[in-house]
């Protein structure tokens, strides 16, 4: 089960407004489910509303609560604790790249 993985990747499409465990149970729900591999919507939602209670608990977890009953979202205010990448195309030095104008094609004949 991914679940994990899609309900913090739901949350962060969400913003800072958040979602409801309803709207997030649905989402995984419709991520998760195939013609192979079917899955109830009652598991997921007891999943998701227990993950989301479980995780939200902390004062220094990643999911809180709002202000609104049973809405969740991220918590972005605490940044020691998450590490998130960000790639950039930036030039570190010419050294290590190749320039556009070389050709680096193999030759035929």
């Amino acid at each position: 089960m991914n679940y994990d993985r899609e309900i913090l990747f739901i949350l962060n499409e969400a913003g800072p407004k958040g979602l409801s465990i309803r709207k997030i149970t649905m989402h995984v729900f419709n991520k998760c489910n195939g013609l192979f591999d079917v899955i109830s919507l009652e598991d997921v939602h007891r999943y998701v509303a227990s993950y989301l209670i479980k995780n939200s608990k902390a004062a220094d977890s990643v999911i809180e609560r709002t202000g609104v009953r049973g809405v969740y979202r991220l918590n972005l205010e605490n940044t020691s604790n998450q590490l998130q990448f960000d790639f950039k195309d930036d030039v570190i030095g010419e050294k290590n790249c190749v320039k556009a104008e070389d050709d680096m094609s193999l030759s035929l004949f």
